[in-house]
């Protein structure tokens, strides 16, 4: 076992161990095909993601694509907006926008 997958609602597995691209992982979903190098615990795409799709992983959404995602691609911060950060925290401008400094 290269992924843990635990719910049928998951759309992204976690690897268990470090992997080359090009290895082949199979999930419940299928086999996908890592499109780069990855280690333990970094999130894969089991099927595709649309813009907007909430990232399912454990049975429970931890945020949004915001670009579509393949099977095997890697799922991050780079393709997705996270559930558990304050949009606040990843967009600074926002965050001090209508604040003057001194």
């Amino acid at each position: 076992m290269d992924a843990i997958q635990l719910s049928s609602l998951d759309n992204v597995a976690v690897l268990v161990r470090r992997l080359p691209a090009g290895a082949r992982v199979s999930l419940e979903s299928g086999e996908v095909i890592l499109d780069r190098d990855l280690g333990l615990g970094h999130k894969i795409a089991c099927k595709p993601i649309a813009i907007g799709d909430k990232i399912m992983k454990y049975g429970v959404s931890i945020g949004s694509a915001t670009q579509p995602i393949a099977p095997g691609q890697h799922v991050h911060l780079h393709n997705m907006q996270s559930d558990y950060l304050p949009t606040y925290t990843l967009d600074v401008d926002r965050l001090f926008r209508g604040v003057s400094t001194p």
